[in-house]
């Protein structure tokens, strides 16, 4: 079975930064960021595969940066520049697919526990 911890996160000014992370059981081709904030849809953030592709949405590229860890168990979120419309739980997920991965919520089969950002004006 298929474990996911994530941490980090927390809140912070508007402008300011924070890292979510994310462990799990092993490595896996497709990894994903996600955030539902009240009243919302769940969002894709950005995504990650072990083949080195990065991918971000639109309204957070060039403020966030995905990585992982060496043994690509880890993912990782560093958030800068951080707005007030940021303010979410971030969900770290796991792709199903070992060819392909994307934003889309049903690329995920296996979710986090989520943990809440909040970013003040």
């Amino acid at each position: 079975q298929v474990h996911l911890v994530e941490s980090g996160g927390g809140s912070v000014q508007a402008g300011g930064s924070l890292r979510v992370s994310c462990a799990a059981s092993s490595s896996f081709y497709c990894m994903g960021w996600f955030r539902q904030a009240p009243g919302k849809e769940r969002e894709g953030v950005a995504y990650s595969t072990t083949g080195g592709t990065r991918y971000y949405a639109a309204s957070v590229k060039g403020r966030f940066t995905i990585s992982r860890d060496n043994a690509k168990t880890t993912l990782s979120l560093q958030m800068n520049n951080l707005k007030p419309e940021d303010t979410a739980i971030y969900y770290c997920a796991i792709g199903s697919d070992v060819n392909s991965c994307s934003l889309s919520r049903s690329t995920y089969n296996t979710w986090g526990q989520g943990t809440q950002v909040t970013v003040s004006s």
